[in-house]
């Protein structure tokens, strides 16, 4: 299929599960945030289940080639898998700045990086029971991980970098076995730190990859709409991904009008082409999806590219994302008939 649709990952909790208001009201966690939920412990599991069913059918309703389990358990996109890793000091935490320049709560490294279990593949095989779909599932990177928590065990940060990558590397060959079609790492901290992802965040990145049993994909972003407001003119680090071994670059175009002509650097990959611009919960209509696609397809060939939204849907309300994946899907079928 030409222009197969997706999410990017995260799809919008309902709010008997989870107070989005509290979740909206700050940064995504690095460390858990329990509080978040409104479900009691006894009865979580069996809410976030339900409510995974709902982000799957209303993916599947929208018309969504390629499903995800909208990381429904997650009370970020990265906590969910940082904080279930030997290491780390969850109950004294550290410091570190966001993206932002915010400090925030952060895990802290008292010793080597080591994955104790697994973490999602439970997560991948409930999505994977229940779709009849290609089926893909998130993992924060290491590079990413490594900047979301404070190093009081390594000598640099590179260290801990490829620690993360190794735990990393052990989840997506689970996960691969487990049945996911594509497994995505994301790593918008590539973006918001050129020069560390220069320096050591590729090697580290690539280490994670190393070997993957099925498609990859990775996420560079320029932060949750909701979050962080201001948009550069262009990324600062995207030629370097034409040097990482994955299969997919997922990025975002609309809320930034990104210049296209920048996807000439990463010819032989697939992109997965942001279309929808979460910052503005006004519906697209189609044609404005089509004439997105359209501006990638000058720079990239018709069978490289996945059409996504810009970023996760965490933020937006239900009623904002079921009519803009519906938007997104009816954009997709224009371009396609005229390919």
């Amino acid at each position: 299929m030409l222009l197969p649709t997706s999410l990017v990952g995260s799809y919008c909790q309902p709010d008997w599960l989870i107070d989005r208001e509290k979740l909206a009201g700050r940064f995504p966690p690095r460390t858990r945030a329990e509080e978040l939920w409104r479900i009691p412990p006894e009865h979580l599991e069996e809410a976030q289940n339900d409510a995974t069913l709902v982000a799957i059918r209303e993916q599947e309703e929208a018309g969504l080639d390629i499903i995800t389990d909208g990381e429904i358990r997650r009370e970020s996109y990265s906590n969910r898998f940082a904080t279930a890793l030997e290491g780390v000091d969850l109950d004294n935490p550290g410091t570190a700045l966001d993206r932002s320049g915010h400090p925030n709560p952060v895990p802290r490294i008292t010793g080597k990086i080591r994955r104790k279990h697994a973490v999602e593949v439970d997560d991948l095989k409930f999505l994977r029971a229940h779709t009849k779909r290609m089926v893909k599932i998130t993992l924060p990177g290491p590079f990413t991980m490594s900047q979301q928590a404070q190093n009081d065990f390594y000598g640099s940060p590179a260290e801990a970098a490829m620690d993360y990558a190794a735990a990393v590397k052990e989840e997506m060959a689970d996960l691969f076995a487990a049945g996911a079609n594509i497994v995505q790492l994301d790593e918008p901290y590539m973006q918001a730190r050129p020069e560390a992802a220069e320096e050591y965040g590729l090697e580290a990145l690539n280490a994670a990859l190393e070997g993957a049993a099925g498609t990859t994909a990775v996420h560079i972003c320029f932060g949750y709409a909701a979050i962080i407001h201001e948009r550069p003119a262009g990324y600062s680090f995207l030629p370097q991904m034409k040097a990482c071994t994955c299969d997919q670059v997922s990025i975002e175009t609309a809320q930034s009008n990104l210049d296209t002509s920048v996807l000439e650097n990463l010819r032989g990959k697939t992109v997965i082409l942001g279309v929808l611009d979460l910052s503005d919960h006004k519906v697209e209509s189609a044609e404005t999806v089509a004439a997105r696609i359209r501006r990638g397809l000058e720079h990239s060939d018709p069978d490289r590219i996945v059409v996504a939204p810009d970023c996760g849907l965490k933020y937006l309300p239900r009623d904002v994302a079921r009519g803009k994946l519906r938007a997104m899907v009816e954009g997709t079928r224009i371009v396609r008939a005229e390919l």
